[in-house]
């Protein structure tokens, strides 16, 4: 898990407000979220004495930035993943709205599941209905808990 303090050490602390928010510490925290850019950072861009602070934070943020993980920061490893089903039934959003499939132990039967185990690995399908999504985030990691093999991940 990717840390704000690990964020913050590489932005120039300047707290220049040019990328809209109070301090450099706030665009951290922006950062993570994915509320903001490392291009919302200009001095880290224009100035060439941040350079390997840039190279850096690039590399800290691949995963946040990376094409897999999903908006609530969830990443899936398929590579690992042996479809046990154990995440998609300890799901509790899964259970409260599928209780005739995943509630019984069984796959979902409602399109409203967000984990599903498609072709022997999981797959996350309506990610929006994931309580770590939305302005009332819980952070929840009953799907991490409960996989053996560490197939999946939140950063």
């Amino acid at each position: 898990m990717i840390s704000v303090m690990e964020v913050y050490q590489l932005l120039p602390k300047t707290n220049c407000k040019r990328c809209g928010l109070p301090t450099c510490m706030a665009f951290a925290v922006a950062l993570i979220s994915r509320e903001k850019t490392i291009e919302d950072c200009t001095p880290l861009l224009e100035e060439a004495k941040y350079e390997k602070k840039l190279a850096g934070l690039r590399e800290l943020l691949a995963p946040i930035l990376s094409a897999d993980a999903t908006e609530t920061g969830m990443v899936i490893h398929p590579e690992k993943c042996y479809g046990c089903g154990n995440c998609v039934v300890a799901c509790p959003v899964n259970v409260a709205s599928d209780p005739k499939g995943t509630a019984i132990g069984r796959g979902p039967v409602s399109g409203k599941a967000i984990l599903m185990v498609e072709d022997g690995v999981v797959k996350c399908v309506n990610v929006d209905e994931c309580r770590r999504f939305g302005p009332e985030k819980v952070l929840c990691n009953a799907c991490i808990a409960t996989c053996p093999s560490k197939a999946i991940e939140f950063i």
